[in-house]
């Protein structure tokens, strides 16, 4: 039963991993990976990005934009799932959980689409109705003051429901007598979430802490992307979008390759630093 995905890693996985050598060549795509020159000094391409006058503000824009949604993407789906769990309305439960649901399967062009038509500065519906009580338009997504926290916020809109599912099935395997014992001791709703609900997805809470700390420098390429523009580069360009431009367009894989080890590299050293610190309370994934 494990050999299709054992298959499947190996081949997409590890198969494709010789192409990190690309960082360390000049690269051409006329002769291939293997017949390209070596590039003098090895480090080049790392220099290159090293020395460019955006690495601090790129490194800078990517922390702050993942470090925001780790941080404040977190509480909500294991709130959703507590208050789902407590749902007795069975029907209403149903239907809460499919509405948060479904922004997963949205695109992030059509999200864009959706806030375009709320916060346009021109013919957004919330600036019509602050323009009609008398106020000003914001340019919300033109707004170096405003565009993390709408980048962060329509993150947290569309993953909100699938979280919510990841702690609902941690939540169903906690053994009910335990919240029986604790009726039986007199304990209300919120003793029983504080004292049986949450510790029993602990696990389940600092795996995926563990996992997300390992794409601390993956700010959401696609997203940002769709949504940004170049009134907003100071608060929204990334390691990803700068090396979509100056990589990529440009044909220059050599740099894109020394980009994304960079960025391999770092999360790698976060991942087992994390499951480190967190074996220290007897919860690391290995």
């Amino acid at each position: 039963m494990l050999l299709p995905g054992l298959i499947y890693y190996i081949v997409f996985k590890y198969i494709p991993m010789y192409g990190v050598i690309i960082a360390f060549k000049n690269f051409n795509m006329m002769d291939g990976i293997w017949s390209s020159p070596w590039a003098s000094p090895w480090n080049k391409h790392f220099l290159t990005f090293f020395h460019s006058p955006y690495f601090s503000q790129l490194l800078t824009n990517t922390f702050l934009i993942s470090f925001y949604k780790l941080v404040f993407g977190m509480i909500p789906p294991i709130a959703m799932a507590l208050l789902l769990n407590e749902c007795r309305i069975k029907w209403f439960k149903s239907l809460i959980q499919t509405l948060t649901y479904m922004p997963h399967f949205l695109s992030w062009v059509i999200i864009y689409g959706i806030l375009l038509a709320l916060l346009s500065q021109s013919s957004g519906l919330l600036n019509q109705w602050l323009k009609d009580a008398g106020g000003e338009a914001i340019p919300f997504l033109t707004s170096t003051s405003y565009f993390r926290s709408i980048l962060v916020g329509s993150e947290i809109w569309q993953n909100l429901g699938w979280g919510a599912i990841i702690y609902l099935a941690a939540i169903s395997g906690i053994d009910p007598t335990l919240y029986e014992a604790a009726r039986v001791d007199g304990a209300g709703r919120m003793r029983m979430i504080w004292h049986i609900t949450l510790p029993g997805i602990r696990t389940v809470i600092i795996m995926l802490l563990i996992l997300k700390l390992g794409h601390i420098l993956d700010a959401g390429f696609e997203q940002i992307y769709i949504m940004y523009n170049i009134q907003v580069y100071a608060v929204a360009d990334i390691l990803d979008t700068w090396v979509f431009r100056t990589g990529l367009q440009q044909l220059n894989f050599s740099l894109a390759s020394a980009v994304g080890l960079f960025k391999a590299a770092i999360g790698l050293v976060l991942v087992l630093g994390s499951n480190k610190l967190a074996k220290r309370w007897g919860e690391g994934i290995w």
